[in-house]
């Protein structure tokens, strides 16, 4: 299945979130093993690929300049992790969403 999984940190200062994650980076993985990554949602080689399956989905937009990370990703059936951490070992709240797109 295809699915969009994004971290939101900074851009949930929008929505008056106090104490947002300034820069979070998404790691997924598969059992120890690292299978995607993301820093930075708008520098992807498929940012306007995710805005738009984001826009179909529901999903609030992000600005494409945003910190916020963002995972566009076919998967098959198994086990994931989702990790969210800050760039240079920040903190702060984020917001993980996950969509299951058709």
């Amino acid at each position: 299945r295809t699915v969009l999984l994004r971290a939101v940190g900074p851009t949930l200062e929008d929505f008056s979130v106090a104490g947002a994650l300034a820069d979070p980076v998404a790691q997924l993985y598969s059992g120890n093993t690292v299978i995607a990554t993301n820093d930075d949602w708008g520098t992807a080689g498929n940012a306007a690929l995710v805005a738009s399956v984001a826009a179909t989905s529901g999903a609030f937009a992000l600005p494409s300049d945003s910190a916020d990370a963002a995972l566009l990703i076919d998967l098959a059936p198994g086990a994931y992790t989702l990790q969210v951490s800050g760039s240079a070992d920040t903190t702060g709240t984020a917001l993980v969403e996950i969509y299951l797109i058709d």
